[in-house]
């Protein structure tokens, strides 16, 4: 292997090693390693957010949940927990607000409700579902720490009793009482720098141990081709975009014209519509 090909892994090497120094457990990525088969740890975040004591008989990260019907969304579960009551607990990470949005809420519930009972099993066997939403920003702009959605009769304000529980962590906010300083812990890169040992403990692993440190590496570089893939179909799209709209002025013909003219179906033509009307 020449000097520069070696140089140019060094060099490759130490950035991914800056930016898996730069990660908090807002990054998904590191928070489901963190917590995957991480008991201890995930007693600890569910004890603070539900205000009660919690045994956890297991957990692991990056659970997925398939759809069972023909072309539906699976969907991946950052940290799955199973208590002693089996309960299910699903604890997200998120940092945008699409991701936060309400219905993603409602459809994890529903996900997580749907592998709970097995034939023959009656509809009052099904256990309480937990879907715990750790969000970066104040989701619903009131400034407190914790924000809990049941239902309720609206008729008579009475709890509805379902089991099914969607909690919203305001991940700014910086009191000095223990959801405080679990946010700042979610906020902080430098495991040291953490009021929580048993997050110290499973950070400090992915960061520092060779083992823990080599399973991040492969994160981040995977989710770097990902990353480079996405782009270049959005640079992509957006070139396409540009063309189209160039063709539908210089002949004076529509939208679907252009595109049918082009032989651009299916997928790459609703994200050019898309891209078109978003930057009309």
């Amino acid at each position: 292997m020449t000097k520069a090909k070696n140089r140019g892994i060094v060099q490759n090497r130490e950035t991914i090693e800056k930016i898996i120094a730069n990660l908090t457990l807002f990054d998904d990525d590191l928070m489901s390693r963190a917590f995957d088969q991480n008991i201890e740890a995930t007693e600890l975040l569910l004890r603070l957010i539900l205000k009660r004591n919690i045994k956890v008989l297991s957990v692991n990260g990056q659970d997925e949940i398939k759809n069972s019907a023909v072309g539906g969304r699976n969907v991946i579960l950052d940290v799955y927990a199973l208590d002693e009551d089996e309960s299910e607990m699903d604890i997200e990470v998120q940092g945008n607000s699409e991701g936060a949005h309400v219905k993603r809420a409602r459809f994890h519930s529903s996900m997580v409700d749907s592998r709970m009972l097995r034939a023959g099993q009656k509809f009052r066997e099904l256990k309480d579902s937990y879907v715990i939403f750790i969000y970066k920003h104040d989701k619903f702009q009131r400034g407190l720490p914790i924000y809990h959605i049941d239902r309720y009769v609206s008729e008579t304000r009475e709890p509805f009793g379902d089991g099914a529980h969607i909690v919203y962590v305001n991940g700014n906010y910086k009191g000095e009482d223990e959801i405080g300083k679990l946010m700042q812990d979610f906020h902080q890169a430098d495991p040291d720098n953490m009021y929580y040992k048993e997050l110290a403990e499973g950070v400090r692993h992915y960061k520092e141990s060779k083992g823990g440190n080599e399973t991040m590496c492969e994160a981040v570089e995977n989710y770097a081709k990902e990353y480079a893939k996405e782009y270049a179909k959005e640079c992509s799209i957006r070139s396409s975009a540009n063309i189209i709209k160039n063709t539908m002025e210089s002949t004076n013909c529509t939208l679907q014209e252009a595109l049918d003219n082009a032989k651009i179906f299916g997928e790459d033509r609703e994200l050019i519509i898309e891209e078109i009307s978003e930057n009309s």
